[in-house]
């Protein structure tokens, strides 16, 4: 009994541990996502960014941490307080939980589970809820219409991601992530469905709400969206969360796309570089281009979205989808991993 008991406790802790070891990094890397969008802005319309908390601006994230902290929370008269609450929780919680079957290395993913394309659709699909219930909770007519607006949004840009997804699933021949990157070793997927990744870098961006699609926060028309009402530390978690998800679709198109931690090319430059370190830059390259796109673009219309999702995306996701299956039938190439 002893001995079961403690090989219990050592798995938990053990589990707890690797929880930790992928949280502590990336909660600093979303701190640390705000001070480089603002430096890249600051940069790209020739202004300085933050540069008077610590040396360089570096310590401006724990800045604005502590001032969100310090903050009152003010729940509207007429809110469901407990939703209201929940909210920002279920959205942050979310972004975290879909960490779980990302691989960083090969083999090194907290949950390595065969089925771990499936899981990412289910936590994705459930992401909505957070917003939903908080334009509902707020009780606010603005808070509602952006929710509504961001729901809409959400579902319409997943569904092209998700023939995307399968295009890529079809040329790995599996749904786990590690053997998608293990397919990868010969040619990375984005040159044979080079259109798929400029379908999904532009999905990912509705799917974050990000510029040009930041419609459910469009402050001429709805002020701030389903946040609105929000303050101190649950607007930190909804912000938190818009960020968190930023380093989840790049890991995403990384490990879909760019080859996870495999390096470039037998003879490029750097291949003695670690794994997890190509994956890390090649993260850190996709959140750059999401920055990027913020300072160059300026705001789509709603009809324009919505047109854009249903009329374009949609009917070229799914085309290719049928290219790529007939291509694999006709050709007898069945993927297999080793």
């Amino acid at each position: 009994m002893n001995f079961l008991f403690h090989t219990i406790a050592g798995g938990i802790i053990l589990a707890f541990l690797k929880a930790l070891a992928l949280l502590v990094p990336l909660l600093i890397g979303v701190a640390y996502l705000t001070y480089a969008e603002r430096k890249v802005l600051a940069a790209m319309q020739l202004r300085k960014g933050p540069n008077v908390v610590g040396t360089f601006g570096l310590l401006q994230p724990f800045a604005d941490a502590i001032k969100l902290l310090m903050k009152e929370t003010i729940i509207p008269a007429g809110a469901n307080r407990l939703l209201f609450i929940l909210a920002p929780i279920l959205t942050f919680g979310l972004a975290i939980l879909a960490w779980a079957v990302i691989p960083v290395n090969n083999g090194w993913a907290n949950a390595n589970i065969n089925v771990g394309i499936l899981y990412l659709f289910a936590i994705s699909s459930l992401g909505v809820y957070g917003v939903i219930i908080a334009g509902w909770a707020s009780n606010s007519k603005y808070a509602f219409l952006g929710a509504l607006r961001s729901a809409a949004q959400m579902v319409s840009y997943e569904v092209a991601m998700g023939f995307v997804i399968v295009s890529v699933l079809l040329c790995a021949g599996s749904l786990n992530l590690n053997d998608i990157v293990l397919a990868q070793r010969n040619v990375w997927f984005f040159i044979p469905l080079f259109p798929m990744f400029v379908v999904f870098f532009i999905s990912a961006l509705a799917e974050t709400n990000r510029s040009p699609f930041d419609l459910p926060e469009g402050e001429s028309e709805i002020v701030a969206g389903f946040m609105v009402e929000y303050s101190s530390m649950p607007y930190a978690l909804f912000f938190m969360g818009e960020y968190a998800s930023m380093f989840l679709m790049s890991a995403l198109m990384t490990i879909l796309f760019l080859g996870g931690w495999l390096s470039p090319l037998p003879f490029a430059p750097f291949t003695w570089l670690p794994g997890p370190l190509w994956f890390l830059i090649k993260i850190l390259l996709c959140l750059f281009v999401f920055l990027w796109v913020r300072a160059t673009f300026p705001r789509y219309r709603y009809d324009q979205l919505m047109r854009l999702g249903w009329k374009v995306f949609l009917p070229l996701s799914l085309g290719w989808l049928v290219l790529t299956a007939g291509v694999l039938i006709a050709t007898g190439w069945l993927p297999h991993v080793s």
